[in-house]
């Protein structure tokens, strides 16, 4: 009952949103007090040109800007470690973040460290820094993360085969420029599997432990956006209306999870990625449904208001529509080419008491809405590769 319900929301940072939003970047960091940027991002931005854009804007500023630009796809410890002596080394100065989640992600934890001694894999969330970090401006080229919406990054520690949590409110962008046009270049499958990404924030967001009215209020909004608007997207990534509208979702969707939390999509995922290096949206989709119909018995009146976000109206009953979204999400993923099979992103038998492990170590699983067991969680991955082999 919202009578009897108590929370506490902090606002996010300011967004610059439109066409040509990346020309005001050099205004953003100057509103956190800065006259000089080190931006953060990966070879793919760069050998995009979207670099050199940024660069230019920031140049032309009259800001002094220094690059890291090795962010890999999944951000690893001794890259921050790396980032961060680069970061310390250029001097005080806005963290502009410029690319997908990744470097978004590796931004945050290089803005933290830069201030902050000590090496990234000791510093999660759950250790106070000595101080606040570098501001960070975000500027994502992808939509589906919402990794611009707070201040915790999602990073690898290879030695442990194992995601991490690192941040403090204090890297959470204090300025996001969305520029949709900057989503443009990207291909296809890429589009595909961050949307994904923010389709599954909106989802979970509104089945997960830490839920609440605000999250909700998102979290709808961003499903209806991202499910109507995706697969436009993919089929013209030229399209700038469906490039405008999933950028706002995936926006959306971020503020959603950053209030509420994650569930066991993206425990499980985050345990493949570990282990076999598959892409995090790719990773999310080939699991979704099957969640989903796990979640069922704790989740039917959600489920059932997320069928009539996604357009499935026909049905009324709680439990036939909520059944309906386990069934549209898993046809929405296929025909994205989302929904691939186990093996084929390596998974073997001989993996899954790991994954199992790895999975239910991770906080996200904590706050799922029905907690599983090891036998469960092995039952639903043996079942994933089962089905795999039945074709």
């Amino acid at each position: 009952m919202i009578s009897t319900s108590s929370f506490t929301i902090t606002p996010p940072g300011r967004i610059e949103f439109g066409r040509g939003a990346l020309d005001r970047l050099p205004e953003a960091v100057a509103s956190v007090g800065r006259s000089r940027a080190f931006v953060v991002t990966d070879r793919g931005i760069a050998a995009a040109g979207i670099l050199d854009r940024v660069r230019a804007v920031l140049t032309g500023a009259g800001l002094d800007t220094g690059v890291f630009a090795e962010v890999e796809p999944n951000p690893s410890v001794a890259t921050i470690d790396e980032g961060a002596a680069r970061a310390r080394a250029f001097g005080d100065a806005a963290v502009v973040a410029v690319g997908g989640g990744s470097s978004l992600d590796a931004a945050k934890g290089i803005a933290l460290l830069a201030v902050n001694a000590g090496a990234a894999a000791a510093l999660d969330l759950a250790a106070e820094p000595v101080g606040p970090g570098l501001p960070v401006v975000a500027v994502p080229t992808t939509a589906g993360t919402g990794a611009e919406t707070n201040g915790f990054g999602v990073i690898e520690d290879t030695g442990r085969h194992c995601k991490v949590y690192l941040g403090h409110a204090s890297v959470a962008p204090r300025v996001s420029v969305l520029d949709p046009d900057l989503t443009v270049g990207l291909p296809a499958r890429a589009t595909a599997a961050t949307g994904v990404d923010a389709l599954v924030h909106g989802i979970e967001s509104l089945t997960s432990r830490g839920r609440n009215p605000v999250s909700e209020a998102y979290a709808h909004h961003a499903v209806r956006l991202v499910h109507h608007w995706l697969p436009r997207a993919v089929e013209d990534g030229a399209d700038r209306e469906a490039r405008a509208q999933l950028l706002l979702g995936s926006h959306l969707a971020g503020l959603a999870l950053s209030i509420s939390g994650l569930g066991l999509v993206h425990g499980i995922a985050h345990a493949l990625t570990a282990h076999t290096g598959t892409p995090h949206g790719v990773a999310l989709g080939a699991v979704l449904d099957r969640v989903l119909a796990f979640n069922l018995p704790a989740s039917t009146p959600e489920y059932a208001q997320v069928a009539v976000d996604m357009g499935c109206l026909g049905v009324v009953e709680p439990g036939a529509a909520a059944a309906g979204t386990v069934a549209a999400v898993r046809e929405f993923t296929e025909r994205l080419g989302m929904r691939e099979p186990l093996p084929d992103l390596g998974v073997t038998d001989e993996m899954v008491p790991d994954l199992v492990r790895t999975a239910l170590a991770d906080a996200v699983t904590r706050n799922n809405p029905r907690t599983p067991t090891p036998e469960e969680l092995t039952a639903l991955l043996t079942g994933l590769l089962a089905e795999a082999r039945r074709g």
